[in-house]
C-alpha cells in the first residue's frame, strides 16, 4: 500500500471522558515521520466530539461525526445533529450510510440527502456500502453495491470529498471477513461502478471485523486505501498495532 492510508476509528456508542486519556501514545505515533502518510480520523459519540477536537488540536488527527441530519443548518428535529453543527464544532468528516443506520430504516434516498447536505457544509463523507449475508448468499452483491452507490451519490457531480467504505454487513462485529479473492473482486466491482460516475480515483476503505490480528493479511489486498475500524479502535494499543502493521 502506498501514498495516503486511512485509519478510521468508529467508536459507535462507546466512550467516556476518561477514554480521552488513553490517546496519548496514538498522538505520539501520529507525529513520527514514518507515519506521515497515515490519515487518522476519530469518530467518537456526539457527546465527546468537542473533547476529542481539543485533545487533537496540535496534531494532524481529525475528528468526525457518526451521522448527521438531512437538513444542513437548523430545524425542529429533537435529538438530531446537522452538518452545520458538526462543522462549527471543528469536525472535518462524517460517516453516512453505515449499515447499523440502514438497519434502523435509513434509505438510499435518505443517505443521498445527507451526503448532499454534508458536502454543502464542506464536510468530507465516509460513505458506507455493503451487502447482507442473505444478499451474499443470493449472489446479488454486485447489484446491491451498484444500487447503494448510484442512489447514494445520485445527482452529486463533485465527488472530491467522498471516501468509500466497503463494509459487508455480515462481517461487522462477527469476526468474519471476506476471503482475499472475494474482497479483491468486490473492490474491483466498486471501482467499475464508480468509473461510470467520475474519473476521480476515490479512496476505498475496508471495514468489518478489522483487528490487529487480521490486518497483516488485509493490508495486502489490492485496491484498498485504508480501514474503518470498530471495536478494535477503542483500544489505543490495538489501533496503534493496526497502524504499525500496515505501515511497516
Amino acid at each position: 500500500m502506498t501514498n495516503n492510508i486511512y485509519f478510521i476509528a468508529n467508536w459507535k456508542m462507546y466512550g467516556s471522558l476518561s477514554s480521552i486519556n488513553t490517546l496519548n501514545k496514538l498522538i505520539n505515533l501520529s507525529k513520527l515521520k514514518k507515519y506521515k502518510n497515515a490519515i487518522i480520523i476519530y469518530f467518537p459519540p456526539f457527546t465527546l466530539i468537542q473533547n476529542f477536537i481539543n485533545k487533537f488540536k496540535t496534531t494532524k488527527i481529525s475528528v468526525g461525526g457518526q451521522n448527521c441530519h438531512v437538513v444542513e443548518d437548523y430545524g425542529s428535529f429533537t435529538g438530531s445533529v446537522s452538518p452545520k453543527m458538526l462543522k462549527d464544532l471543528g469536525c472535518k468528516y462524517v460517516i453516512l450510510g453505515h449499515s447499523e443506520n440502514r438497519i434502523e430504516g435509513e434509505s438510499d434516498e435518505d443517505i443521498n440527502k445527507k451526503i448532499r447536505s454534508a458536502l454543502n457544509k464542506n464536510l468530507k463523507v465516509v460513505f458506507c456500502i455493503g451487502e447482507t449475508l442473505k444478499e451474499k448468499r443470493k449472489k446479488i452483491t454486485f447489484s446491491v453495491l451498484n444500487r447503494q452507490i448510484n442512489k447514494g451519490l445520485k445527482g452529486i457531480k463533485n465527488l472530491n470529498n467522498i471516501i468509500i467504505a466497503y463494509e459487508p454487513v455480515w462481517s461487522i462485529g462477527t469476526g468474519l471477513i471476506p476471503k482475499d479473492k472475494e474482497l479483491e473482486l468486490n473492490v474491483i466491482k466498486i471501482k467499475k461502478i464508480l468509473s461510470k460516475k467520475t474519473k476521480l480515483r476515490l479512496p476505498i476503505l475496508y471495514g468489518g471485523s478489522v483487528n490487529n490480528k487480521n490486518i497483516s493479511n488485509l493490508k495486502n489486498i489490492t485496491g484498498i486505501n485504508g480501514f474503518l475500524v470498530g471495536s478494535a479502535s477503542q483500544s489505543s494499543k490495538k489501533f496503534i498495532d493496526i497502524i504499525k502493521k500496515t505501515i511497516n
